[in-house]
């Protein structure tokens, strides 16, 4: 099983395909794979594992100086293949209109606060 990392998180296989753990250490980094603009939120996952649009993904999320870990089912819905220009290979995962994915989602915004405007780039867009 191979292990990714980037940056200021680190990211690991689960114990069945399709499970992936994150660990965001700073808010530069969470805000960085964070996606609001995709209805509900996401993230950006680095990881070199293959995956489809509309695959289901089990995260096991844990968020800049919290010890609990969030768990969340969510949809692929982003693909940045391996030699894209300027940017990380990895998947966006769209997260769940459940309560899981609207608390991962409120905590998220609650630690970004106001950098979620700020017009520095990301793994996205």
């Amino acid at each position: 099983m191979s292990n990714d990392t980037m940056p200021n998180t680190a990211i690991g296989g689960g114990v069945r395909p399709g499970v992936l753990q994150l660990a965001f250490k700073e808010k530069a980094a969470l805000y960085a794979a964070y996606m609001p603009f995709i209805d509900g939120g996401g993230l950006f996952v680095p990881t070199t594992r293959p995956a489809n649009l509309g695959d289901e993904i089990y995260l096991i999320l844990q968020l800049v100086d919290d010890p609990n870990r969030l768990p969340l089912t969510g949809k692929v819905v982003w693909i940045t293949p391996a030699g894209t220009p300027g940017r990380q290979q990895g998947i966006g995962v769209q997260f769940p209109k459940d309560e899981a994915g609207a608390q991962v989602r409120d905590r998220i915004e609650t630690l970004l606060g106001g950098t979620l405007k700020a017009a520095r780039p990301t793994h996205t867009i």
